[in-house]
């Protein structure tokens, strides 16, 4: 009996939550995954694949039939059913095309619905399931109806009821403690308005950026938010779980941008595809490499004359590098945090640059002192210590343009950041020292 077994037959199956089995399923070896996977019910597969890594969608959905597909994918709320058939169709059209055929009218309007918005629109994000009434409705009524459709499970995760007017469009929004507190014998209108209470709804647009809808969240500190149309129809719900997924990918992707290599394929399991991603900017890094080393090769003579230049030189561009990234990785993720507004730009600047030369001055100081004591040299620690201002200078300064600068373009601030600064802390640190050494030593 392996794990997931002994775990389906320790728990009630309204018990068992998708992302405990899909736990138990990253602890097993290829050997028993494949008989782990049979046991898994059927209804809830559907979520176990989708809460598992990517890397075992290929091996959940392989083991199962186009009916028994149909039924993971009828079982899944409407967003993530959306999410399911966009995996399956990447993973085979064909039948992808089967089950969505299998499928009931309802759930194949919602998922083309879904599908038919782009990646970076709110409404690819929202579920079409919302509980709604009409502002004229008894509130007595609209209870009886929660409590009907919860029992046959049609209704999860509800905080808000949503009221409507003609034609759908959205007016209120009412927390359901807010709700119990109604008087049950009046219309949604009568409560409402003698309540006092301003139940205008926060609401999103179909079409609005996913990352304002973000702020939207973060901001008001929302559990859920309606999205409409242009019009102000409620079409459907986004929910705070989806949220934190979005924040989690997102914060997953810069990272991985920022150190040069591509979020889907790294989590995918295809060596070579995920080689290829990372070979092209390892290709990028050569470049800068060769620019520093070209920079180095032009004081070549003055490297030969003081064998202490080659022994300190790494230090200025290492510190440069350090300093660089931290400035970098603060504002790219003020960027992505919405933190920096477009008139911003000069007062992060200059916050960097107070920095930079602050620790400029510290660094220079106490690296001067060492050179002196190492090498007995006054003038050497001289020139290592204006070499480590500039450098720590222009670090600072690149660090924060560079983010602000892409931006500004529409570009991620996190993608060839980091070359780019590698770049220019490199070049700028062994020209400033060898420059310098060659000025004032030789």
């Amino acid at each position: 009996m392996n794990k997931v077994e002994e775990y389906l037959n320790s728990h009630e199956l309204s018990e068992i939550h998708p992302s405990d089995i899909a736990k138990i399923l990253k602890e097993l070896d290829e050997s028993e995954l494949a008989a782990a996977i049979k046991l898994i019910p059927k209804d809830i597969i559907g979520d176990v694949a989708l809460a598992a890594p990517d890397r075992y969608f290929d091996d959940i959905v392989e083991s199962l039939s186009i009916d028994e597909l149909s039924l993971a994918v009828s079982e899944l709320e409407s967003d993530d059913q959306a999410n399911f058939m966009q995996e399956l169709e990447e993973l085979d059209e064909h039948v992808a095309s089967k089950v969505f055929k299998n499928l009931n009218r309802e759930d194949q309007v919602d998922i083309a619905r879904l599908q038919n918005y782009e990646d970076f629109e709110a409404g690819a994000y929202m579920q079409t399931e919302v509980f709604t009434a009409h502002k004229s409705e008894i509130v007595q009524d609209v209870v009886s109806r929660f409590s009907h459709l919860r029992k046959l499970n049609e209704l999860e995760n509800v905080q808000n009821l949503f009221i409507t007017q003609k034609d759908d469009k959205l007016v209120y929004a009412i927390g359901l403690d807010d709700l119990l507190t109604f008087d049950f014998s009046k219309t949604l209108t009568q409560n409402i308005k003698e309540s006092g209470k301003n139940f205008e709804p926060k609401k999103a647009h179909d079409r609005e950026d996913i990352k304002e809808v973000v702020h939207y969240f973060e901001e008001y500190d929302l559990s859920v938010l309606a999205v409409t149309n242009a019009y102000g129809v409620l079409l459907g719900r986004i929910t705070s779980d989806d949220i934190y997924d979005i924040i989690n990918e997102h914060a997953t992707e810069q990272m991985y941008n920022l150190a040069g290599v591509d979020d889907e394929a790294e989590e995918d399991d295809e060596i070579i595809k995920a080689g290829r991603k990372r070979a092209t900017w390892l290709g990028l890094n050569l470049f800068t490499a060769i620019a520093a080393s070209v920079v180095i090769g032009i004081f070549a003579d003055t490297l030969e004359s003081m064998v202490a230049l080659a022994v300190l030189m790494p230090i200025v561009a290492s510190m440069g590098g350090n300093a660089g990234t931290q400035s970098l990785t603060v504002v790219v993720r003020q960027l992505a945090l919405g933190d920096i507004s477009k008139g911003d730009a000069q007062r992060i600047i200059k916050k960097e640059l107070a920095i930079a030369i602050g620790n400029g001055f510290l660094f220079a100081l106490l690296m001067g002192a060492i050179a002196y004591v190492w090498f007995g040299m006054w003038m050497l620690g001289l020139v290592i210590a204006l070499s480590m201002i500039i450098n720590l200078f222009m670090a600072g300064f690149f660090g924060a343009t560079i983010p602000l600068f892409l931006k500004k373009m529409d570009v991620d601030p996190a993608i060839g950041s980091t070359v780019i600064l590698t770049t220019v802390t490199d070049v700028v640190g062994f020209f400033s020292f060898l420059g310098l050494a060659t000025w004032i030593l030789i």
